[in-house]
């Protein structure tokens, strides 16, 4: 466990978040902040960082583990796929938070009621990874937000614009489709399937906030 004296309550008060980002803030969210969206988050970050983007990727927990390290399962196959674990520290979800971004993908839609209850005006740019993943799937959100980042918007928040936009366009996925699997002390056969479930819907959302402009 990593000493930590309080619960964060914006973004940059953790040491792992970046400060200083000019391309927009990327909020994930999950439960304990200890295996999905710490997982998700760090994935994010590599895939956008290595990508040229600046983007802020930052993570909470709607029933943190605060001041937790990431979870040992879902740090070791971050690792492998390529992401960075290090000085990871779980944080409670807070409406400061939520306002301080300009998307947030959560792992489940009980995430995403809890972020839309937190802060009702956050309910156009909060999706989960799964929803938001569908909607990215065939480019139109990428245009679509691509014409708006042109027109000033940071990336994040003009894909969070266009994907919301486009909500009723595809069918939606079942609850349990739509939910990354909750892997915590339920063994390694469950991260695996939690790093598969992310990694199957990151690519779509990935491209979406890379983008063109």
């Amino acid at each position: 466990m990593t000493s930590w004296p309080a619960q964060p309550d914006s973004p940059t008060d953790r040491p792992d978040a970046t400060p200083g980002g000019t391309d927009g803030r990327v909020l994930v969210v999950c439960t304990g902040n200890v295996a999905r969206s710490p997982y998700l988050e760090r994935r994010l970050r590599r895939l956008l960082g290595d990508a040229g983007r600046t983007t802020e990727v930052v993570s909470a927990g709607t029933g943190a583990l605060v001041g937790s390290d990431m979870d040992p399962e879902s740090a070791t196959l971050l690792a492998q796929h390529g992401g960075d674990p290090s000085g990871f520290v779980a944080r409670r979800l807070t409406a400061d938070i939520v306002a301080g971004a300009d998307l947030v993908v959560c792992a489940a839609r009980e995430h995403r009621a809890a972020v839309v209850t937190l802060l009702p005006r956050a309910l156009n740019r909060t999706f989960t990874l799964g929803d938001l993943a569908d909607l990215a799937r065939g480019g139109q959100l990428s245009a679509a937000a691509d014409a708006l980042a042109a027109a000033g918007q940071n990336r994040p928040s003009a894909v969070a614009a266009a994907a919301a936009s486009l909500r009723g366009t595809v069918p939606p996925r079942s609850a349990a489709d739509s939910d990354v699997v909750d892997p915590y002390r339920r063994g390694r056969g469950v991260y695996e399937q939690m790093a598969r479930q992310i990694e199957a819907d990151l690519a779509p959302v990935a491209a979406a906030l890379v983008g063109r402009d």
